[in-house]
């Protein structure tokens, strides 16, 4: 092959076989980032010498390799299996397909370790050819534990504990190679090896890094001290995990693993640079970060940054096998406020499967919650549109591992001081390379046989790549249309627009945004103008055709186009975006090609939209016989008959609507259920956020009510923040307005949300401004619900008398009401303050009411609650077995709605009456159910709940067994 040099450059375009490397990242993997004068020509030389090799080998018989130069750069062609690395690869993926006690798996292990013949890029020197070989050793640990756990699952473990020796030996520090060779002796007989193996390693851990051996490797010690059976342990499914590094220990995994990248950019090109740097910085400890790495992405609008990061997080995913997070933080958007880190530390919560009732009130717990999920596991967190450095540094992960790539239009220098940053610069696109993405967008001849129409389109785009994607979606869609044509259009429109600042993206893209918008259907660019008024962050279908007052099939159809002109994203199917600069577009033609009159239609129409739906959803979520009455809808001028509501992911509006507040709607609708409601509210509740931070004069009573139709669900999912400042919103709208029900409604619910943000007292005394104007009402059904929460509030207070009080005066007024789903709560209130009061026989036959009530009003949620209630008030009666049955029923109710934080706590005491009833080992089974839930929840290790388990699982090394009720969140 000659020089080092040129098998560096072999192993460059090897490494990627059958993709394009850039000259510049070949020249970078030999020489490192500051290659010598000449490295480009020394690249093309060596280039030239190995294709006339790969030619000779061709000509000999062997099975041809290909050198060929492609668009920036040289790809190597050959079958994958003909690069031992590639083909170890695929060995192992189909290995991993297989079962993990099957043969053919480690018949398949067996052969791609067979590959392993010395060291890897053995004789080359350099960074990149350290990292591969770092990051090639461990993919060869890992399988070769994959092999000896399915060897000893196939009762062969004698036959692994020699290469496990020998790796050991080479790798001294592998927990996962000490952990299987240790449970590989057990099971062949040789305890006594095992335990020396584990003291062996314990002692060069602690000598070498100062830590103590890792949970699994422990656990493994125990099974041969307990002197278990042999027998395999549970294992993992797939090869790659544990991570075979020193590593503390593996968390339990949440519910679930997020994939929260937007889909891939298709037919993405050019910045090969910015590719391979991101890449560099990705694989600068082997593909695992030792340290947080943020890369910022910078860049002025319409740039391709957000593209840039999706593409390269694509391309990444596998390094990042426990989840990938991406929030758009809207730090430029020129309507909508930007994302505060709350409310986006919320949304990964909410993705890692936290519970609600979890996640706590303040955002430094939430971050602190945030960063322990990530401990142990590798996740890339993907921050778009940031707009400055404190919005970014709550988000940033506090764990090895783990790497968050952040977009910003700023240069944000101040997470390179304090955070070790890399700044990545993101500028236009030379014309070169723009020639080369409209080109690759195009496909065809077209380029080539038109090559004058394609200079002059590049220079009408200025480099962005925003601009280029619309006039290829444009000139795609018209493939007889000559380029020329096109681009005279194209030249027309930008002498017709005044010139404004220069500097300006959208100055600089708005030809190219009037030319594909004058192409347009009529149908179609009346949506875009539209769409324009909607608040964002996205829209779904129902909503787009009730703006434009158009059936939804209508609205398909013209968002179809407006998509395919890229003029607008479908980001998640049915929901729809802009990008920062159309939405601008899209405002500035509202405004000058539809009246007034029209907008103030679109709007309204808009605004009943969204509060018919959610006043819908309300009544499913918390059933009440006198929900707030809606305002009319306003019949507008050009809407098409049959404009009617349908609802892809939520509900559509059920019977029992008063006809002069619906929406009008298709034929045939059915009433909506519990799950379709629920997630209308989790894809449109930051809608409906902007939708009142951004409302024009003339909707106070729409805002108010607003703020009443999300409470239940802001509150039950842990949105307080959102949930005050709804409230804050609607109490302001409502007192312009003169609304004293609308006042009076705001007061509760801003109370309730500042009691879920530990303002205990501000609560208290909105609950009582509440109190007032419902009295002077003469409203039950306000009273009620404000009563409810203040027994809540001092209950948990533990003013149990005032609390006592605040309950039967909820029940009188829910009497009054007629309200049984409320009847029932209250009940349960006055029976669960009862029993902390020592008045257990009462509190048992009001919660006996309570219960006959839900069911009557087909509340799961309240039965849940009354069950356990009951369970409570039994274990204190000493009724152990009512108690056990009480609980249990709870448990499965809440197992049924979802509630697992409750379930959690419902089964502790479940197992505490089993306890007392003489039923220690059920009571040890419903603990360890318990405990399992909250590893599923993500629970860290100092959660009161965990501890508690633990104390009664393990009391001999508790300090204390915690005896009292560990209490669900009651209503």
């Amino acid at each position: 092959m000659g020089p080092p040099q040129r098998r560096t450059v072999l192993a460059a375009l090897a490494a990627d076989l059958g993709r394009t490397v850039a000259v510049d990242a070949v020249r970078e993997r030999v020489w490192g980032a500051e290659p010598p004068d000449g490295a480009r020509r020394a690249v093309y030389a060596h280039v030239a010498r190995l294709r006339k090799l790969c030619e000779q080998a061709a000509c000999t018989g062997d099975e041809p390799v290909r050198l060929l130069r492609r668009s920036g750069g040289y790809l190597l062609e050959a079958r994958p299996e003909q690069v031992d690395v590639h083909r170890f690869r695929l060995l192992v993926e189909r290995a991993q397909a297989v079962g993990p006690a099957d043969a053919r798996r480690a018949s398949l292990l067996s052969e791609a370790l067979d590959l392993w013949r010395g060291e890897p890029l053995a004789g080359l020197n350099g960074q990149w050819a350290a990292r591969m070989r770092e990051a090639w050793r461990r993919q060869r640990l890992n399988a070769t534990v994959g092999w000896a756990r399915t060897e000893s699952a196939l009762g062969r473990p004698g036959v692994v504990i020699g290469p496990l020796t020998d790796l050991l030996d080479e790798y001294p520090l592998m927990e996962p190679l000490a952990e299987t060779l240790i449970q590989a002796l057990h099971e062949s007989g040789r305890s006594a090896e095992a335990l020396d193996c584990y003291a062996a390693v314990r002692q060069r851990l602690a000598e070498e890094l100062g830590t103590d051996p890792g949970q699994p490797l422990q656990e493994a010690h125990q099974r041969v001290l307990r002197a278990r059976p042999p027998g395999p342990a549970p294992r993992p499914t797939t090869l790659d995990t544990p991570p075979l590094a020193p590593h503390p220990p593996r968390p339990a995994r949440p519910l679930y693993v997020p994939a929260q990248l937007p889909a891939n950019i298709g037919g993405f090109t050019g910045r090969d640079d910015e590719l391979v740097r991101l890449t560099n910085i990705l694989g600068s400890a082997g593909g695992e970060p030792a340290a947080v790495v943020i890369s910022a992405v910078l860049g002025m609008a319409g740039i391709g940054k957000t593209s840039l990061a999706v593409h390269w997080s694509h391309q990444v995913r596998g390094a990042f096998p426990d989840g990938q997070l991406y929030v758009n933080l809207r730090g430029f958007d020129p309507r909508a406020a930007h994302v505060p880190p709350a409310e986006a530390i919320r949304g990964f919560l909410d993705a890692f499967g936290v519970r609600p009732e979890r996640v706590p009130s303040t955002l430094e717990a939430q971050v602190g919650l945030y960063r322990s999920l990530l401990v142990g596991r590798r996740v890339l967190v993907v921050l778009d549109n940031a707009r400055d450095e404190e919005q970014v540094r709550p988000l940033l992960p506090g764990a090895a591992g783990c790497m968050a790539l952040v977009t910003s239009r700023n240069r944000l220098t101040g997470l390179a001081a304090s955070e070790g940053a890399h700044l990545l610069a993101v500028d236009l696109l030379e014309s070169a390379v723009s020639r080369e993405v409209l080109a690759a967008r195009l496909g065809g001849d077209r380029p080539a046989a038109e090559p004058e129409a394609v200079t002059d389109i590049v220079e009408r785009c200025a480099g962005l790549p925003l601009a280029l994607a619309v006039v290829a979606a444009r000139a795609t869609a018209q493939p007889r249309l000559p380029l020329a044509t096109l681009a005279e259009e194209l030249r027309a429109a930008d002498d017709r627009l005044d010139a404004l600042d220069g500097g300006e993206a959208l100055s600089q893209v708005r030809a190219v945004f009037s030319w594909s918008y004058n192409a347009l259907s009529g149908g179609a660019a009346r949506m875009l103008r539209l769409l324009g008024l909607h608040p964002g962050p996205d829209a779904g279908l129902a909503a787009v055709a009730a703006l434009a007052g158009v059936p939804p099939e209508r609205a398909r159809a013209f968002l179809t186009e407006l998509t395919s002109a890229h003029l607008l994203v479908e980001h998640a199917p049915g929901r729809y975006a802009f990008h920062d600069l159309l939405r601008v577009y899209a405002g500035e033609v509202a405004a000058a090609d539809e009246s007034e009159e029209t907008r103030r239609s679109a709007l309204r129409r808009m605004f009943d939209h969204y509060l018919q739906i959610a006043w819908t959803g309300d009544i499913v979520l918390t059933p009440q016989p006198n929900p707030v009455p809606l305002p009319p809808a306003v019949p507008s001028a050009g809407v098409e008959a049959g404009a009617g509501v349908e609802l892809g992911v939520g509900v559509e509006p059920s019977v029992g609507v008063e006809p002069s507040a619906r929406v009008e709607l298709s034929a045939g609708v059915e009433p909506p259920d519990y799950e379709r409601s629920l997630a209308w509210f989790r894809a449109e509740h930051p809608v409906l956020l902007e939708l009142m931070r951004q409302a024009p004069p003339g909707y106070d009573g729409h805002l108010w009510r607003l703020a009443v139709v999300q409470t239940t669900f802001l509150d039950r999912h842990g949105y307080w923040q959102a949930l005050a400042e709804t409230n804050r919103i609607a109490l302001e709208a409502a007192e312009r307005e003169s609304d004293r029900g609308g006042q009076a409604g705001a007061y509760r619910n801003l109370g309730l949300a500042l009691d879920r943000l530990g303002s205990p007292e501000d609560a208290g005394r909105h609950y009582l401004r509440a109190l007032e104007l419902f009295a002077e009402l003469g409203s039950d059904a306000g009273q009620a619900r404000t009563y409810q929460h203040l027994t809540r509030l001092y209950g948990a207070q533990g003013r149990r008398h005032e609390a006592l009080e605040y309950a039967h005066r909820s029940l009188e007024h829910y009497r009054a009401a007629a309200d049984r789903a409320g009847q029932s709560a209250a009940l349960n209130h006055i029976g669960w303050q009862q029993a902390h009061l020592g008045d257990c026989l009462g509190a048992l036959a009001h919660c006996r009411e309570a219960l006959t009530l839900a069911r009557a009003a087909q509340d799961v949620n309240g039965e849940a609650h009354i069950w356990d209630s009951l369970g409570y008030i039994h274990h204190r009666l000493g009724h152990g077995q009512e108690a056990v049955d009480c609980y249990r029923r709870a448990a499965d109710l809440f197992h049924t709605t979802g509630e697992r934080h409750s379930e959690a706590g419902c089964l502790v005491c479940l197992g505490d009456s089993q306890h007392s009833a003489q039923q220690a080992a059920a009571a040890r089974d419903t603990w360890t159910r318990a405990l399992t839930i909250t590893a599923e929840l993500g629970l860290p290790e100092g959660d009161p709940l965990r501890i508690g388990i633990q104390q009664r699982l393990h009391p001999s090394t508790a300090p204390q067994v915690l005896t009292a009720h560990i209490p669900v969140r009651h209503r």
